[in-house]
């Protein structure tokens, strides 16, 4: 009943009215709204909502959001010449569909404000240059492919390579900083939100975390929508309440497939792939609305997540979505079936501005270690024909079965920047005839690595590390 005063409050207040000509599942034919916005929220006389897909000169594709049936015949108003979402803090540590309702059984959310679903990108002149590293607790990455606060980069890999296990490991990781997390799941299955749930509560991450569901058994409009409603919750954080706030896609595969159904059935003529020619703008828009503000010093990380079916990294979405980041994390299930967690490829991965972040220490480091690796590979190589191997080469193959072990870590094992820059020191300068035990020293180095105030005070307790750690001396 309440709807229906709305709706006659929307129709005398003069907002464009139309007719109801034609329905095709959620597909819905207006006549008579002109002159309306692409994404206006529609109200159908009986309170079903939708928003505008396509503007034509004689009629409207309106997306239907609701349950109810609309049927040929019904009126339709302009309820808002846009389409928004709630937004607020109070989302903060809460699990929400894409309509901003709660899941998680904790009573309702007030929201502090409205929010554009398809808001626009932040002009160039509004952002700044990005300069802090974005710690993820995983050493590979952030010694060789490290994330900056506000840079976009994108996860991509095979089915089952685990691009959301390390997506789950970056969130866990931000659960003592400053970040707030917006983990979206795009048309997932219900054992994948409760997995990801579970992982946030057992490690008490959910406290700093937002969690936005879509899943499989809902509408296509609503997978469609989550990214966009995602980032709009994520930006209101970002931008008005002065928070850094990173934001996981998982995945955009999916929201791909939803947006090419919608098309098909929309009449759109398909492209590479049967996916509609703006699919690159659909993405594009969507990721460029993170980065770094001038006015507030604040920034959006976008982290999206790919199928590369097989690996071709070289595919259709895989090479959109690299166009338009600012690199990528590439997992192989080659290397994941060599037991390497996470399953990074060394070779295919890359950060474009990564670098900014780092300080001297960590430069050092990442460049000892690209020499060390791309040593160990060559020395690998050797080692299958069989002959003895040279000192040098021997040398080699032992620093890379040492950097390997360090860089393997299971779902839940994070390090900080200090303990990854103590533990690769030591693992890279070990003299001749000492044996190092990675285990204790992955130990060992979350007690002596707090012991780092100052500079002056690095060497010492690297040395006491390294003599913790040490296995034995061979004579």
């Amino acid at each position: 009943m309440s709807d229906n005063r709305h709706f006659d409050t929307l129709v005398k207040s003069g907002m464009p009215i139309g007719e109801v000509i034609g329905i095709d599942h959620f597909l819905v034919k207006v006549r008579g709204l002109h002159p309306v916005s692409l994404h206006a929220l529609i109200m159908f006389d009986n309170g079903t909502k939708g928003f505008v897909h396509e503007v034509h000169e004689d009629h409207v594709v309106i997306l239907n959001l609701g349950v109810d049936n609309v049927h040929v015949g019904m009126t339709a108003v302009v309820q808002h010449e846009q389409l928004v979402t709630k937004v607020g803090k109070d989302y903060i540590g809460r699990v929400v569909s894409v309509t901003g309702d709660p899941l998680d059984g904790k009573g309702p959310i007030a929201a502090d404000s409205t929010w554009p679903v398809f808001n626009a990108a932040p002009m160039l002149y509004e952002r700044e240059m990005l300069s802090t590293q974005l710690v993820t607790g995983l050493s590979v990455i952030d010694e060789l492919f490290p994330l900056v606060r506000g840079q976009r980069l994108a996860i991509l890999g095979d089915s089952k390579s685990g691009k959301s296990t390390l997506a789950i490991q970056l969130a866990l990781n931000q659960k003592e900083s400053d970040v707030i997390v917006v983990y979206v799941m795009i048309a997932k299955r219900r054992s994948d939100v409760d997995t990801l749930l579970a992982r946030l509560e057992e490690n008490d991450a959910m406290k700093s975390a937002i969690v936005v569901v879509s899943t499989v058994f809902e509408s296509l409009i609503l997978s469609y929508l989550a990214p966009y409603v995602a980032c709009s919750i994520a930006e209101y954080l970002w931008q008005k309440c002065d928070i850094d706030a990173m934001i996981i896609y998982d995945d955009l595969t999916s929201h791909a497939h939803a947006y090419r159904e919608i098309s098909l059935l929309a009449g759109s003529s398909p492209g590479r792939d049967s996916y509609p020619g703006d699919m690159f703008f659909s993405h594009s828009s969507l990721l460029e609305r993170a980065g770094k503000l001038n006015r507030n010093h604040k920034t959006l990380t976008s982290l999206p997540i790919v199928l590369a079916s097989s690996g071709d990294i070289t595919a259709y979405l895989p090479t959109n979505i690299m166009s338009i980041t600012d690199g990528q994390w590439v997992l192989d299930m080659k290397v994941f079936r060599d037991t390497m967690r996470p399953a990074i490829n060394t070779g295919l991965s890359v950060t474009r501005v990564g670098g900014l972040g780092l300080n001297q220490k960590q430069k050092e480091i990442a460049s000892q270690i690209r020499s060390g690796i791309n040593a160990y590979l060559q020395a690998l190589e050797f080692s299958h024909f069989g002959s003895e191997l040279a000192l040098t080469a021997q040398r080699d193959l032992e620093k890379g079965k040492r950097l390997y072990k360090i860089f393997n870590q299971k779902p839940d094992e994070t390090y900080s920047a200090m303990e990854q820059v103590l533990m690769l020191d030591i693992a890279l300068n070990l003299a001749d005839g000492q044996v190092l035990d990675i285990e204790l020293l992955k130990k060992n180095v979350r007690t002596r690595a707090p012991e780092v105030k100052a500079d002056e005070d690095y060497d010492k307790t690297k040395e006491a590390l390294l003599k913790d750690s040490l296995l034995e001396m061979k004579k």
